[in-house]
């Protein structure tokens, strides 16, 4: 897998996965644009809150641990990638892409590179339980979407490397 674009060290683990949804790729992209349904299909994942166009509170159980981190969408093009990086708390960043394959199908690939912290999540990381975890998520997702046929909303702004932040709360 490429290495992601950050500021954060270059050892940090990686994992990719892919998985081809029945459903067209503006359908999947808009559901996945609801952040704060991810618990629904993310095991450990207890709450996403999106607290502005760019930036996401998340909770999550980690290696048994409840976790919290935010993190900022960097990059996001309707229909075509969400990637992200953490802003505080746990170290992570990742790239989400949706390719067609036909009017009815897409494919969506999730990379993610993150920090394991301590002995338990160091040795899930070698067990590979974060690979397998994507995977189901992945998996949950497309059940969750095929099953529903419709998005339950959508956010269709672009967000571009660089631009500037602006918190329309402030």
């Amino acid at each position: 897998m490429p290495k992601l674009r950050g500021d954060e060290e270059d050892d940090m683990a990686r994992v990719e996965k892919s998985i081809e949804i029945d459903r067209p790729v503006r359908t999947v992209y808009d559901q996945w644009t609801q952040f704060e349904e991810f618990p629904r299909f993310m095991e450990g994942v207890e709450a996403v809150h999106q607290l502005d166009e760019r930036t996401l509170h998340w909770v999550a159980k980690i290696a048994g641990k409840r976790e919290e981190w935010e993190a900022e969408i960097v990059q996001q093009m309707p229909d075509q990638q969400i990637a992200w990086r953490h802003t505080r708390g746990a170290v992570n960043r990742g790239v989400v892409t949706f390719t067609p394959i036909d009017d009815g199908r897409c494919r969506v690939t999730l990379a993610l590179e993150y920090d394991p912290q301590g002995f338990v999540e160091k040795a899930g990381d070698v067990l590979g339980v974060v690979s397998r975890r994507v995977e189901g998520d992945l998996e949950r997702f497309k059940r969750y979407i095929e099953e529903r046929g419709v998005e339950s909303g959508g956010w269709r702004g672009e967000i571009r490397p660089g631009e500037p932040h602006h918190d329309p709360l402030r």
